[in-house]
């Protein structure tokens, strides 16, 4: 077979690792891809956002599947176009994206359907916005309701935290047209959970559970990035939750997009609050895979995945995956200045003989003329840990995330920390 995977980070390199551990002879591109796709796939440099581009790269090569990464090309109808042509396409269609690219119409789909979500309210207005942050119940979170990257969500201990927000948002525009409607809603409490279902439409296959890390500082401090390092299995994950994330959540959600003429295939992502009576509530909802969760998530998948994502591309029935028993731990190295204002081109220096179960999937990297590998964004490298159990996948992946250097990496030391208070 042949595969285009679609995107330039760790998600990616991650999926095309899976792809080749379970089809060692398929041929891989990658597009644009970065310095460690190029050691598995050949990188063609088209941008993810070149619509016309892959399409036309697509049909030239006569790949039999397509697998969008990221968000963006989604939103812009990457697989609508790429189904046009007759080309399998993992991924929802533009109108199935909405529930990730606009927060607000992903709101209205919930309450429509039913689906336990915080309360909320949207403004395009700065002074209503302001108006209702005042009466409103502290703690409260901040959105912009377009895509920002994973950093539009700011969650507020104070209304004068939200005020600030919404200015920032409506008024400065540091979100660009992102945050021209802005979501204002309750603070759910509780513990986070990412839950990634894979979907024909109809039926679906709930991945292995994780949880991500928002917050750059260790202790969850700091602010939010796109993701700092997950861990799965969680101990939160039981039978019984499935399947209300299944009853209450997933099948509601995908029947209301159906009937908006919006079906979506792909990987419906749920980020998840879970209350202390252990029932699921939506904080968000993503059209693609997690980064990082992907890589936490795909060496935990024994086999079976490719025949998955191809079945969700054609509309097939799903088939059986085989999950592992090991665990795995994902440390993000990040760039000196990230979130805000990361720097770009320290030397990275990448040791050979890493401990063994490390995995390290490029995240911003790329190779100058010299061959030397560089940091080339804000997410750096994604270092993962497989194990037999938490703690030693735990232990793997600091391991390796304290050995790689380059000058002004910082990363989390705690990792998982609440599955390890569990004990």
């Amino acid at each position: 077979m042949k595969f285009l995977v679609v995107g330039s980070g760790g998600r990616e390199h991650a999926l095309l690792w899976a792809l080749k551990r379970e089809q060692p002879d398929a041929v891989l591109l990658a597009a644009p891809g970065n310095a460690g796709t190029a050691l598995l796939a050949t990188n063609i440099p088209i941008p993810a956002d070149g619509i016309a581009d892959l399409v036309d790269l697509a049909a030239r090569e006569r790949v039999d599947l397509v697998v969008v990464g990221p968000e963006g090309p989604l939103a812009l109808g990457l697989a609508d176009r790429l189904r046009s042509r007759g080309i399998p396409t993992f991924g929802p269609g533009g109108p199935a994206a909405q529930i990730e690219a606009s927060k607000a119409w992903s709101k209205d789909i919930m309450a429509a359907a039913g689906v336990p979500t915080a309360s909320s309210r949207t403004f395009s207005d700065l002074a209503l916005a302001l108006q209702y942050i005042d009466a409103h119940p502290e703690p409260l979170v901040v959105k912009a309701s377009g895509l920002a990257a994973g950093k539009g969500a700011v969650v507020c201990a104070t209304r004068a935290e939200a005020a600030a927000a919404a200015r920032a948002m409506l008024g400065t525009r540091v979100f660009g047209a992102a945050g021209d409607l802005v979501v204002v809603e309750a603070f759910l409490e509780g513990e986070e959970l990412s839950v990634l279902a894979l979907t024909n439409g109809s039926d679906v296959a709930i991945l292995p559970p994780a949880q991500d890390h928002k917050r750059l500082l260790e202790g969850d401090r700091g602010p939010n990035t796109g993701g700092m390092g997950a861990y799965s299995p969680v101990a939160l994950d039981t039978p019984e939750l499935r399947a209300k994330v299944v009853s209450r959540v997933l099948a509601p959600t995908l029947a209301e997009l159906a009937r908006r003429d919006a079906p979506f295939s792909g990987v419906l992502y749920a980020g998840l609050m879970i209350d202390r009576n252990g029932d699921p509530w939506v904080v968000e909802f993503n059209c693609r895979f997690g980064d990082p969760e992907t890589q936490v998530i795909l060496p935990r998948i024994a086999t079976g995945l490719v025949a998955a994502l191809d079945a969700c591309a054609r509309g097939a029935r799903l088939p059986d995956l085989t999950i592992s028993s090991n665990a795995a731990v994902t440390t993000v190295l990040a760039a000196r200045g990230y979130p805000d204002e990361p720097q770009k081109g320290a030397a990275i220096t990448i040791p050979v003989d890493l401990p063994t179960g490390a995995l390290v999937f490029h995240a911003g990297t790329r190779r100058d003329d010299a061959g030397i590998l560089r940091a080339a964004g804000g997410r750096v490298l994604a270092v993962t840990g497989v194990g037999a159990t938490f703690a030693a996948a735990q232990a793997v992946s600091r391991a390796a995330a304290e050995r790689i250097e380059f000058d002004g990496k910082q990363f989390r030391r705690d990792i998982g920390w609440r599955e390890a208070a569990r004990g």
